[in-house]
């Protein structure tokens, strides 16, 4: 199906009790993982990049040249939607310019009244090229690529008046944060979540910070109107972990290992990367979105 916008699937998503994942990436493996999950689970996707990991990578225009090639080589055949990640004002409108198919606005750290008109003109402009918008209301917890949020209950007025711009999703804060969850975490905040539901009736939701979320609040979170949920932590978690395992068994067999020459980083860090296409086809099985292609 190659490159889409995002508008169409989620919605799908949000009617039909579901969720779809928005994994974020930070170079070609990482992306290729992530593809190779989403064709096996025959999933729509979102591959996300942050501003961080797109200035990592060599910029908006080398993503999306890659993550477009990627889906063309591996012969992906689930929708793919190329999607900025907590993106300022400038990157948003970057990234229209560029020619991504779907981006996120965050101007969550502004005031109301600032977020609204930026978000409102990035919206109108994005909409124009066939690019779907998503935007935030309550800061996120936790810190994402320098970005800092206290975390905090979304006000549902703010929500609503979003909403009322014509976003096809929206982030909105019910107690979760970017980044590993401390042991005292008091969980998400449902109730508040039900009250955004019950104002903004059929508007998919965004659920950032989606790593170490446990699955029952997150199939609850769906079923109350979440319909992309956020990964990033987890992935990251999953590939450091195997490399740490790989390691040891590469300097416990070192002779051998050299001899067959894995110090090649193509064959050295395939762990890593198969622990991140194994850790995104298990958030897809809780998301619900398996065989929604």
């Amino acid at each position: 199906m190659g490159i889409v916008s995002a508008e169409k699937f989620v919605k799908a998503a949000r009617d039909n009790g579901y969720a779809i994942g928005g994994f974020n990436t930070n170079n070609l493996e990482w992306t290729q993982a992530i593809l190779r999950a989403a064709e096996a689970k025959k999933t729509p996707v979102l591959i996300q990049t942050s501003m961080g990991a797109a200035k990592y990578m060599g910029g908006y225009k080398l993503c999306k040249v890659m993550i477009e090639t990627l889906v063309e080589s591996m012969g992906i055949t689930v929708p793919v939607a190329i999607h900025l990640d907590h993106g300022n004002f400038d990157a948003a409108m970057e990234c229209i310019e560029v020619g991504y198919s779907s981006l996120m606005f965050d101007g969550s750290a502004l005031d109301i009244e600032e977020n609204l008109e930026k978000a409102a003109i990035v919206i109108e402009k994005a909409h124009a090229k066939g690019i779907s918008v998503e935007c935030e209301v309550g800061t996120i917890g936790g810190e994402e690529d320098g970005i800092i949020g206290d975390g905090e209950l979304a006000p549902v007025d703010d929500a609503v008046r979003m909403a009322a711009l014509g976003v096809d999703f929206l982030a909105a804060g019910i107690g979760n944060i970017h980044g590993p969850y401390p042991a005292n975490w008091k969980g998400l905040h449902l109730d508040h979540l039900e009250k955004l539901t019950a104002a903004l009736p059929g508007v998919p939701l965004v659920l950032h910070g989606g790593s170490g979320i446990p699955d029952d609040q997150i199939r609850a979170a769906i079923k109350l109107g979440v319909a992309k949920v956020n990964v990033n932590t987890e992935c990251q978690l999953a590939f450091c972990a195997a490399m740490r395992e790989h390691v040891g068994v590469f300097n416990a067999n070192e002779a051998e290992y050299m001899k067959k020459k894995l110090f090649d980083p193509r064959k050295f860090l395939k762990p890593g990367f198969d622990a991140i296409t194994a850790s995104v086809e298990e958030r897809i099985d809780v998301f619900g979105s398996a065989n929604k292609a």
